[in-house]
């Protein structure tokens, strides 16, 4: 049983009771397994097929009469220097990426549609990944998760049914790296702009005994970050052991990361802006002495470890199966130095030195989460000629607790070292069924239909939210219909209603009730041997809508609020043109109106644009490839001008920016020690624009969040 050497290993250190019993089941699984393994896989068609089934519940292919955009492996690599997931998918169709750093390392984050992070919903492996409670998703936390990516799929608006919480402006679908039948080893080191550095190291074993493969990936990723003091120090690692046999694929997946980021999330004013755009006011305090100082340890700490054990079965020609367990425990800090608080804040009491009454202190507090969730998602599905059916659902729990201490104080009063002035509790369950079928009625029409009924619980107890205890049940179905012009040509049109319950957030800041959508898509598709274009005109259609109100809470959480009647409606093109050997061109472009008609704010029927939805957003890639080895490319962005809040005031205006870069990746393949040796450059912000890609409002006064000049990253990757 050497192949499951690491198992051991890994079991013997873990330390969590969840922990273990996951990876006790997935050594007894991956054991009882190998014992009987003693054949050659017959069938490699089959075993391709079964790695498919990992995703198939929750991807879409062109028959599927949803708008979405796949980056496959390939792709990924030839930008992936260190930059953050988002920044990666910043070319694809209706999508704007912000940088809290300005230099696309550490804290990011990324709209669909001008809806933002919370309400894309992020599946690795079909397993949810949006935090349970914020319903975000913290990129940071996986830092070089894109180095063992197999592809990425991104569906706009509502998409298919999947599990998690249910999207409402798109799913990001990704996919880790299948099985290699060959052993590999690969070193990768990448430097530049703001001291960034990355380095990786991956190795896979191949194929043992034909049935068994081990691979892994470590990396170390650093960078100072554009912004003063915005520094990212990033650790993550991946381990993936995957048994194939003639009808079965297993895989048991462990990877993480840890994080240590000086906050960077205040943003800056406009008048600082114009005279210092990389000041940064987080940590800043007056010492004793009237000196105006930076606490050096501002910063948010993170450490996530995530497992995954899935099983896949090619039951018949027409049945495969997919059951799937998961586990991730997660547990983190951020810390402030507070200047002047309040004793009664935290559970202090005032104290009498030398005949006066204290009652504020300078003090450096933590506030940490630890949290755990797990579960299962599950899938069956039968396929034939003329029908394609999915039959599935998950059910996860999320057990938190929010609690802080105060770890210094000047004046201390009756605190003890380990105390917590707050602790708050909270568990949320979320359980989901479905059922989705394609049926090819004719040659050229065939019919699309998806029904998911979910159920979710939120209890919460916190000083912030009080008492909560919300139980929401939805029926979210979807139907649609694809019509085959010919073999070139294609058309489809989809109705889909979804329905999402509140974050913590909303909660803490009134009585938010739960938003429904209405999304329509009608859409054209053509394919051509050196022609690909791609149509898509959508109307999103709220009631209660959520909508970002540019405010920020406490700990920089975006604050939302209930807007009665409002609607996106928009045209999507994006297109792949082979403009000769040499060259090729994939422009895209989104043109929006995105509209509140009632916020329910007493103002009547008032049509407002709804906060940070730009009508406008451009994306283009070029890529000449003078030689097979060479490939350089010109990367363009625009984004239009938006509003940051739901009032369209002038000074909540942002405005529109284009952005230029330039990617070269020359490959070489020596005869000798190396299979292939490829260099990367990339030069970001090539004509130095000055622009910022996000903000919030203070009251009525803006605050931005500036991206970095022109920027350089270049790689070296050697793989053996």
């Amino acid at each position: 049983m050497n192949h499951l050497f690491y198992l051991q290993r890994l079991k013997s250190k873990v330390q969590s009771p969840k922990s273990k019993l996951f990876i006790t089941s997935s050594f007894f699984v991956l054991t009882s397994i190998f014992s009987t393994a003693q054949e050659k896989p017959k069938d490699t068609t089959k075993v391709n097929q079964l790695d498919e089934v990992l995703v198939s519940a929750v991807r879409v292919t062109t028959k599927t009469p949803v708008s979405f955009s796949n980056l496959d492996k390939k792709e990924i690599k030839t930008r992936n220097l260190g930059q953050d997931i988002p920044i990666l998918m910043n070319y694809l169709p209706s999508v704007v990426t912000t940088s809290d750093a300005g230099n696309g390392v550490g804290y990011t984050g990324i709209r669909v549609r001008g809806s933002d992070a919370t309400r894309v919903n992020v599946t690795i492996n079909g397993i949810p990944y949006n935090d349970s409670e914020s319903h975000g998703t913290y990129w940071v936390n996986m830092p070089d998760f894109a180095s063992s990516l197999e592809s990425i799929q991104l569906q706009r608006g509502v998409g298919t049914s999947t599990n998690g919480a249910g999207a409402f402006g798109a799913s990001l679908n990704m996919l880790t790296e299948t099985y290699s039948k060959k052993a590999t080893a690969e070193i990768s080191s990448s430097l530049g702009s703001f001291n960034t550095n990355k380095n990786t190291v991956k190795f896979s074993t191949g194929l043992l005994n034909n049935h068994f493969e081990m691979a892994g990936r470590l990396s170390v990723l650093k960078s100072d970050g554009y912004i003063d003091r915005a520094s990212s120090n990033l650790k993550s690692y991946f381990l993936q052991g995957t048994y194939i046999g003639n009808t079965t694929l297993i895989k048991a997946l462990v990877f993480g990361g840890t994080e240590k980021t000086y906050q960077s999330w205040n943003g800056i004013d406009a008048a600082t802006m114009a005279t210092d755009r990389t000041f940064n006011s987080a940590g800043i305090y007056t010492d004793e002495a009237g000196k105006t100082r930076f606490y050096d340890n501002e910063t948010d700490n993170y450490k996530q470890d995530h497992y995954q054990l899935h099983w896949n079965e090619k039951l018949s020609e027409n049945w495969s199966t997919n059951l799937a367990f998961h586990y991730t425990k997660g547990k983190g800090y951020y810390e402030n130095y507070k200047e002047d608080a309040k004793f009664s804040s935290y559970g202090l009491t005032p104290i009498v030195i030398g005949g006066t009454t204290i009652n504020t202190t300078d003090l450096v507090r933590q506030k940490w989460l630890d949290n755990d969730f797990y579960g299962t998602t599950f899938s069956a599905n039968y396929k034939s000629e003329k029908l394609d059916v999915i039959l599935g659902g998950g059910w996860n729990k999320y057990e938190g607790v929010h609690f802080g201490k105060v770890i210094w104080a000047r004046y201390a009063s009756q605190s003890e070292l380990g105390d917590r002035y707050y602790e708050d509790q909270a568990t949320k369950t979320d359980g989901n069924i479905f059922a989705k079928a394609n049926y090819q009625i004719t040659p050229k029409i065939s019919l699309f239909g998806d029904l998911q009924l979910r159920n979710v619980t939120y209890k919460a107890n916190s000083w912030e939210t009080g008492t909560v205890d919300d139980t929401f049940t939805f029926f979210n179905p979807k139907a649609g219909l694809n019509y085959d012009i010919d073999a070139k040509n294609k058309l489809y049109f989809s109705y889909a209603r979804a329905n999402r319950e509140p974050n913590r957030t909303d909660y803490e800041n009134g009585n938010p009730k739960p938003e429904k959508l209405n999304d329509y898509e009608l859409g054209w598709r053509w394919n051509a041997e050196k022609v690909k274009i791609n149509t898509n005109i959508y109307y999103m259609a709220y009631k209660d809508q959520l909508i970002l109100t540019g405010k920020l809470d406490d700990v920089g959480s975006p604050i939302r609020s209930n807007s009665d009647t409002s609607y996106r409606l928009g045209l999507e093109v994006d297109a792949t043109i082979q403009l000769s050997k040499k060259f090729i061109i994939r422009p895209n472009f989104t043109l929006s109106d995105n509209k509140n008609v009632d916020m329910n704010i007493g103002l009547g029927d008032v049509t407002t644009n709804i906060a940070y939805s730009p009508s406008v957003i451009f994306g283009n890639i070029l890529v000449y490839s003078p030689i097979e080895q060479l490939h350089i490319s010109l990367l363009q962005k625009f984004v239009g001008d938006q509003f940051m809040n739901n009032f369209d005031s002038v000074e909540s205006r942002l405005p529109d920016y284009f952005v230029n870069d330039l990617n070269i990746v020359y490959s070489i393949k020596p005869k000798t020690i190396f299979k292939e040796i490829v260099l990367t450059g990339l030069v970001n912000n090539m004509l130095n624009k000055k622009y910022v890609s996000n903000g919030y409002m203070w009251d009525v006064y803006p605050y931005y969040y500036p991206q970095s000049g022109i920027n350089f990253l270049a790689g070296m990757t050697l793989k053996f």
